[in-house]
């Protein structure tokens, strides 16, 4: 008889560990760490990875105001939205969108939500990451484990 030694496990909700990680995102390039925080949040570093699950890590992100962009980006970059209005494109840079109030939340959001899928997981996953400009957060009572972005792939 000829039968598989294995089967293919499929995570579900509740086989699912989740971890709280922190990330420091000084001096760290923002679309590369913004791939890396992406990929923790979907879970794809875990062997137990499945696509349509939430089975990625809560992401703390600290020091998002020391984040880099390389070249001119900060000011040539364009990030462009639509009211629905007639001639109601508008046109942001990420410089102007950082000096608003809570800048940094929202261009890290911006940046890493385009890097997720686009549906209600995507959505969901959005969800698990927490951004703070300095390096105080309010998650200590999660046990919060610190990691190394640069290691990872």
């Amino acid at each position: 008889m000829d039968t598989l030694s294995y089967k293919t496990i499929s995570a579900n909700k509740a086989t699912v560990t989740k971890e709280w990680v922190i990330v420091d995102a000084t001096d760290q390039v923002l679309g590369r760490l913004g791939a890396k925080v992406a990929k923790l949040l979907r879970g794809k570093y875990k062997p137990n990875f499945t696509p349509h699950v939430d089975c990625g890590d809560n992401v703390i992100i600290i020091n998002a105001d020391k984040v880099k962009m390389t070249g001119n980006k900060w000011t040539d970059k364009v990030y462009l939205s639509y009211t629905g209005y007639p001639g109601g494109q508008r046109e942001m840079t990420p410089a102007r969108l950082q000096a608003k109030p809570n800048g940094d939340d929202r261009l890290l959001r911006k940046v890493v939500k385009g890097m997720l899928p686009k549906n209600k997981l995507g959505a969901k996953l959005l969800s698990n990451m927490y951004v703070y400009a300095g390096s105080e957060h309010k998650h200590d009572a999660q046990n919060p484990k610190s990691i190394d972005i640069n290691l990872l792939k």
